[in-house]
């Protein structure tokens, strides 16, 4: 009955007022998922420069498990949100359930080969001889407990195509709060509990992962989303087989589209490493703070696409270009009002997650430039997302490719020879301005084609 309503809130209800509803419990929510990078950088930069440093390093390695898992999730979403708009609820709990059980093994494949050849993963990074022991007792801990973070993520998004986004968001505040508490305990130690340094970052998200994998069950039995019955045309494993194959059509390329943002990341980083550690320290700090800066985006990104996709499953060809053009335009506002707040708050900013002079300037410098395309950064993000949800997924692939390798590394990199750090982050201002422009009128152009073949 839930998901019913659910599903008549999001085909009937006005559009701006549905959205808000359905974004601001995962606001909260994706700022406290947001807040385990966020929070382990504050603790981890009282360790030190090179602490800080190693774990910047490990951020495009952690990102590509976790877009692989955001991939599969938006997968997930788009073919069980257009089930429930359909009205087949019994297609969607088995798909639901598959979606579970193949995102975990998926995962774990991943993180095997990156256990396992973690050296030449990081010396390839131009990680420093020296980081590389710390770099070992990081990810050694990351990636075995890499599994449980995915059982809750897709967990969410099975929550999120029956139209709750309030759940999905209670769990992800919970696991943030959880990394909050146990990241000084563990890193810094209290009482019988040893101070295990950069290690204790990695096992107080492994921890908080895990009781999220308990919460996340618990619930979606509870609300009757999981289902280990096919639906009676096919027998289980060919039922099995048709449900994955629909989760990777789109899955896939969204994580590879996903993928190919800590790709590029890693390139940047590799570009930055040649200013020093205190250049890759401080652009540490700034993807998590662009993150941060980014959680309006980020929420409207998991919100928009169900009303797509059960708009879609039910014909609503013009309701969704009208969702599509309200997210646009909250976004461009909001962030406008946050590049202000986040300059004027740029020295203290700087001060409580730096140490060293060094970086310290490089922080403001980062904050003073590139958040100035967030709001566009924001336009690509929706767009990518919309596509998924329209199951296009690889024109969705495609605009993360012109972006990121046409566009925002070549010109970053452009900068950096004209102009060193700061020329960087104005190239990367110049790729976001021209692919949001490419983003919007690609997207409004599919739409139409979209309605003349419904026509």
């Amino acid at each position: 009955m839930k998901a019913q309503r659910s599903r008549d809130a999001l085909l009937n209800d006005p559009i701006a007022t549905t959205l808000w509803q359905m974004t601001w419990p995962v606001v909260i929510g994706v700022l406290t998922l947001i807040s385990f990078n966020v929070v382990d950088t504050f603790f981890i930069g009282l360790l030190g420069t090179d602490p800080l440093a190693a774990v910047s390093f490990t951020f495009p390695i952690t990102f590509t498990v976790i877009s692989l898992t955001i991939g599969l999730g938006i997968g997930t979403s788009a073919v069980i949100a257009r089930q429930h708009g359909a009205n087949h609820p019994d297609s969607a709990r088995f798909d639901g359930t598959i979606a579970l059980l193949l995102s975990a093994a998926l995962v774990a494949i991943l993180a095997l080969l990156g256990f396992f050849n973690m050296d030449r993963i990081f010396s390839a990074l131009q990680a420093q001889d020296r980081l590389l022991p710390l770099i070992r007792d990081y990810m050694s801990i990351w990636f075995a407990g890499s599994v449980m973070l995915v059982t809750p993520m897709i967990g969410n998004a099975v929550l999120r195509a029956s139209g709750d986004t309030r759940t999905p968001s209670l769990i992800m505040a919970s696991g943030g709060l959880l990394n909050a508490i146990f990241d000084p305990l563990l890193i810094f130690g209290l009482g019988p509990i040893p101070a295990m340094g950069i290690r204790g970052a990695a096992y107080a998200s492994v921890i908080s992962w895990a009781i999220g994998v308990v919460l996340v069950v618990i619930l979606l039995v509870r609300a009757k989303l999981l289902s280990v019955s096919p639906p009676p045309q096919r027998t289980w494993l060919q039922e099995a087989r048709v449900a994955a194959k629909k989760i990777l059509t789109i899955g896939l390329p969204a994580a590879g589209a996903n993928m190919l943002t800590p790709l590029a990341m890693a390139v940047l980083t590799a570009i930055v490493a040649a200013y020093g550690a205190p250049a890759v320290a401080a652009y540490g700090v700034g993807t998590r703070l662009e993150s941060l800066a980014s959680v309006i985006i980020l929420a409207l990104s998991m919100s928009l696409p169900p009303f797509i996709s059960q708009n879609l499953g039910a014909g609503n060809i013009q309701r969704v270009e009208q969702a599509y053009k309200t997210a646009i335009k909250a976004v461009l506002v909001i962030q406008a009002v946050i590049y202000i707040v986040l300059v004027a708050l740029a020295s203290f900013i700087a001060d409580a997650f730096a140490q060293e002079q060094a970086v310290k300037n490089i922080v403001e410098l980062f904050i003073y430039i590139l958040p100035l395309s967030y709001g566009l950064q924001g336009v690509i993000i929706l767009t990518n997302s919309s596509f998924n949800a329209l199951h296009l997924p690889i024109k969705a692939l495609l605009l993360s490719v012109f972006r990121l390798f046409v566009m925002f590394v070549p010109l970053s990199y452009l900068g950096s020879v004209l102009a060193d750090l700061m020329g960087l982050f104005i190239g990367g201002v110049v790729a976001n301005l021209i692919t949001a422009t490419v983003a919007y009128y690609g997207f409004r152009y599919q739409l139409r084609k979209s309605a003349g073949s419904n026509a």
